[in-house]
């Protein structure tokens, strides 16, 4: 059974990134954006341990809430960040 997950009321402002990293610090710092995101979303419509949020899971709530399908790894980081979290 899934439950309807609340929207944002307003998002947040987004800063620029600092200039002068290398490029996989930017693609990590957007991935832990991501999956930090997706983990909330999930939260909210209760799941709340790791193995019930599977890929497909994790990319349906994606597509819910309007993110683009997360790839493998960010999905691995949603489990990790729900693990770990409490």
């Amino acid at each position: 059974m899934s439950l309807p997950i609340d929207l944002p009321y307003t998002p947040l402002a987004k800063k620029k990134l600092p200039p002068g990293r290398p490029r996989e610090w930017y693609i990590t710092h957007n991935r832990r954006l991501k999956a930090m995101r997706l983990a909330i979303a999930l939260l909210d419509s209760g799941v709340h341990m790791p193995n019930q949020a599977h890929n497909k899971r994790i990319r349906a709530t994606a597509e819910c809430v309007g993110i683009h399908p997360p790839s493998d790894t960010t999905c691995h980081m949603v489990r990790a960040l729900m693990r770990y979290s409490r």
